[in-house]
């Protein structure tokens, strides 16, 4: 088991890295709600960023926002992921960093390498296959060797997909081996709107493509155990679901497979898009993102204007809390019952699991990010054996952290 530090050898328990950016101010109310969930019941904490004027402008806006005047002498750390020694300052300080600086591809990096050498876990919430699996290509060796846990895509990216699918294999009673998952948002009389950093991402990302293929060739990985299996979702405006959670799902199966000879679950991912005036707004964004994206001009006129090629649905404001939007996943599985041989006829089980959440950007994606640190702190025997680059899929498939969001209003249900 690797060593996690928890309590006196260092200042602070956690510290919010980025705590003056859109999700970080969000993170840093979420920790202050929190902090009797700490060891023993307290939590130190620390907030971090470039700029420490910023930083007392968040830290004011929590104390007014929670009616917790004490907030406003919370111990602020100037760090500046462009100055490697600050980030080492910041990271010899820490139990954990909770990293919310984005996009992730050119500002992750750093924070990893600062965390991996000074001994100090980091959790982010990127949504950037390229950038989590070249981390855990580049320093998984290092950090098992440090004892030191690395644990992507820690928010609404991709805690509810990637637990989700653990928690349907749980509730299933025999041999699960295909889930596909079908994610549905509600908007409140606002509408909803995602911001535009994840918009970033998605354009960095696909004009990259040839780069991820290219890393996930170095892996070598050999082929996982392929079942027989037909499309479970009969949902009639579905279209494939093309954020990060496909990649981070495999990725943790094919931890359980090889690490822990579990049988791997196939996993598919769908979205629906409402009816047939969003699925037309979506073809014409589509075809229009994928010209552009070709030509750095296109990208940048992609980068500048998200609110006009996305049809509203991505912003530079971002989402409001005014917006009272939610989410939901549907987790439809199939399997061999107890008693029945995977390896002979067809699967002759089903069961349908909901993951379902309040607004994901700004809501939940700081509910997941924080109680992932908690467990970490609260739970280090139920953590894998070494530390290392992880999914949350295999960091915390063993321990109590879908219980713990559960109570935080991320629920987990079978129907």
């Amino acid at each position: 088991m690797a060593s996690v530090e928890t309590s006196s050898s260092r200042p602070y328990h956690i510290i919010i890295f980025g705590a003056s950016g859109f999700t970080g101010q969000y993170v840093v109310e979420e920790v202050a709600r929190t902090v009797s969930e700490g060891p023993s019941g307290t939590l130190r904490w620390a907030v971090a960023g470039r700029s420490k004027a910023k930083l007392e402008k968040v830290l004011e806006q929590a104390a007014g926002a929670l009616s917790k005047p004490e907030l406003r002498t919370v111990d602020i750390i100037v760090s500046d992921v462009k100055e490697p020694d600050s980030l080492a300052a910041m990271c010899k300080q820490a139990v954990i960093v909770l990293n919310c600086v984005g996009p992730y591809r050119f500002y992750g990096e750093p924070v990893v390498k600062a965390c991996v050498e000074n001994g100090a876990h980091c959790l982010d919430i990127s949504g950037e296959p390229q950038f989590l699996e070249g981390m855990q290509l580049n320093y998984h060796s290092e950090a098992a060797k440090k004892g030191v846990y690395i644990v992507g895509s820690c928010g609404f990216d991709s805690i509810p997909a990637d637990m989700g699918v653990l928690y349907t294999r749980d509730q299933f009673r025999g041999t699960l081996t295909a889930v596909e998952s079908f994610l549905t948002a509600s908007a409140g009389p606002e509408g909803a709107s995602i911001h535009d950093g994840t918009w970033q991402s998605a354009i960095y990302g696909v004009a990259d493509g040839a780069s991820l293929r290219s890393l996930r060739r170095k892996f070598k990985y050999q082929p996982l155990p392929v079942w027989i299996s037909h499309s479970l979702i009969l949902q009639q405006y579905a279209v494939p679901f093309m954020g990060t959670d496909p990649s981070v799902v495999k990725r943790t199966q094919r931890f359980l497979a090889e690490e822990q000879q579990e049988s791997p679950v196939q996993y598919g991912a769908y979205a629906g898009v409402g009816g047939v005036g969003n699925i037309i707004k979506m073809l014409v964004a589509g075809m229009m993102f994928m010209l552009l994206i070709k030509f750095n001009f296109g990208r940048n006129l992609l980068i500048k204007y998200p609110e006009f090629f996305s049809f509203g649905f991505f912003t530079k404001a971002g989402p409001t809390k005014s917006q009272d939007s939610s989410f939901q996943f549907a987790f439809y599985g199939e399997g061999y019952t107890e008693g029945k041989d995977p390896s002979q006829g067809k699967p002759d089980g089903k069961i349908r699991t909901l993951v379902q959440g309040p607004e994901a950007g700004y809501v939940a994606t700081p509910i997941a990010m924080v109680q992932a640190a908690l467990t970490i702190l609260n739970e280090p025997n139920a953590l894998p054996r070494t530390g290392g680059v992880y999914t949350p899929g295999a960091a915390f498939g063993k321990t109590t952290l879908i219980d713990r969001l559960h109570k935080h209003g991320i629920q987990f249900s079978v129907k």
